[in-house]
Formats: C-alpha cells, structure tokens, sequence
C-alpha cells in the first residue's frame, strides 16, 4: 500500500501528537496508508518545515500545517 498521506513532523511537539492521532482514525478509517517524517532527521526538511510543523502532505501536494481538521482530511482522501 502506497501512503497516500505524510505527516511531517518531530519529537516533543503537542500539535504533531494531536495530529497524528487525528492521520491515524481517518486513514486506518479510509483504509489509507500513511507515515511520518521526523524533520530533525534531515537538516533540508527541519529548514523548510520546523516552524510549521507538523505539516501534513496528501498525495505530494501540501494539505495543512500546524492543525489537521479530519473532515478536510477526509474530504481530501475520498475526493
């Protein structure tokens, strides 16, 4: 199965742990892959993302950042 969403994110951050509870019930509810990028892992992605984190992508393409409302997540995944 190919994750269709990436939620960036690193350790320690209350809104990464909210989000992916949040990517976790949508996709495992959709039956959607998913994974998880640590940002600190990668000097290139802590630049361009570490104050927006965490930051979510749906198919390749930027979906959200700093919060994941799950019916926009939802509405993405099954439009």
């Amino acid at each position: 199965m190919t994750d269709r969403v990436i939620l960036y994110g690193k350790p320690g951050c209350h809104l990464c742990d909210d989000a992916r509870v949040i990517v976790q019930q949508v996709c495992a509810e959709l039956g959607v892959g998913w994974s998880e990028i640590d940002i600190t892992q990668d000097e290139a992605l802590f630049q361009e993302f570490g104050e927006q984190i965490p930051v979510t992508f749906v198919d390749g393409r930027q979906h959200d950042f700093w919060r994941v409302d799950p019916v926009r997540l939802k509405k993405a995944l099954t439009s």
